[in-house]
């Protein structure tokens, strides 16, 4: 064998949703602080994730979680996710799994029942704290990057399901929030395909009249995901994020509920101290608790604390023959979709 390339993956997972943390084979990426790093991977050098997130090494579902040295001197380790579309700033779910990996594998010591790690992202430093039992992280609590909402109840006209309201908001990236009775259906496994075919569809149209710039930080603009959601009987919000190519989130997804704490604040249905359940389309859970109200630039936005739990499955390495015809891999619609 011979490798001209190798990696090393702790591959856990969050509530169902894949994230393969990448723990050897990558010193650093250029730039002086997350968000120039971040753009480096989006407009630079995108060849470590075409190399990860497509096939043949990989699959549409999961993320790998790119860890580098932090550039906050406050932060014990920076973090970008690499997704097949992007690489993008912030995820909670993948957060999760970093902080699992990093802790479960030694990588960073537990220093008691509640352990602190420090993610230094695009979107400005995220404090996970982590509970540990017996050397496992029983939950990671993230206190999220502050949510604004950008534009609430805007509209857009289709053919196929006609005037649909979303919200615009970030939560660590950019959301469009959509209920998702709009398009006649519900968040349901059997409706996987059709809701990620549709939010796919709805978050190109939206992001095409929409450039949704960030106030603060330009790299962070651009609409990520669009996320629909739905109210559950006993007061939970059943969630289903859409993640291009094509695919729902497993999770309840952290920076889409963050997102969603911020519209409901807006909308006076939320005041410091509430905390809401979001459910995902497999029955995944997550707490978020709204914290307090600030600011982003001119924006009113709210802090949120983001719950759950991670679950190391597998450790892989991953590897690049030099005689590979797919250095950069490739994907088939029959199974990423359009």
């Amino acid at each position: 064998m011979r490798w001209t390339r190798t990696l090393q993956t702790v591959d856990v997972h969050c509530a169902g949703e894949i994230g393969r943390v990448v723990t050897g084979g990558v010193l650093d990426v250029p730039g002086a602080t997350m968000a120039e790093k971040l753009a480096h991977l989006n407009t630079v050098d995108d060849s470590l994730r075409r190399f990860l997130c497509s096939e043949p090494r990989s699959g549409p579902a999961g993320s790998f979680c790119l860890l580098v040295p932090a550039c906050d001197p406050a932060a014990d380790v920076g973090f970008i996710v690499l997704q097949p579309d992007q690489a993008h700033a912030m995820s909670g779910s993948n957060a999760i799994c970093a902080v699992t990996a990093l802790l479960e594998t030694g990588m960073r010591p537990i220093t008691g029942t509640q352990t602190v790690v420090t993610l230094d992202t695009a979107a400005g430093p995220v404090r996970a704290v982590a509970s540990c039992e017996s050397g496992k992280v029983t939950r990671v609590t993230l206190e999220m990057p502050p949510a604004f909402v950008a534009r609430q109840g805007a509209v857009i006209e289709t053919p196929e399901w006609g005037p649909v309201a979303y919200d615009l908001c970030f939560g660590g990236v950019f959301y469009a929030l959509i209920d998702v009775d709009q398009i006649g259906l519900t968040i349901a496994p059997g409706n996987a395909r059709e809701l990620a075919t549709i939010g796919v569809t709805l978050r190109d149209r939206i992001a095409a009249r929409d450039p949704a710039p960030h106030p603060a930080t330009p790299a962070l603009s651009g609409i990520s995901y669009v996320m629909f959601r739905a109210e559950e009987p006993d007061g939970a919000v059943r969630t289903c994020t859409t993640l291009r190519p094509g695919r729902v989130d497993r999770s309840p997804c952290g920076t889409g509920s963050n997102a969603n704490m911020a519209v409901r604040h807006a909308a006076g249905r939320a005041r410091p101290g509430d905390v809401v359940v979001s459910r995902s389309i497999i029955g995944g859970e997550f707490t978020t608790e709204f914290v307090e109200q600030t600011t982003v630039g001119p924006c009113p936005a709210t802090r949120s604390r983001i719950s759950g739990q991670g679950w190391i499955y597998a450790i892989s390495q991953i590897g690049l023959d030099p005689t590979d015809p797919f250095p950069l891999g490739f994907t088939l619609s029959d199974t990423w979709g359009g």
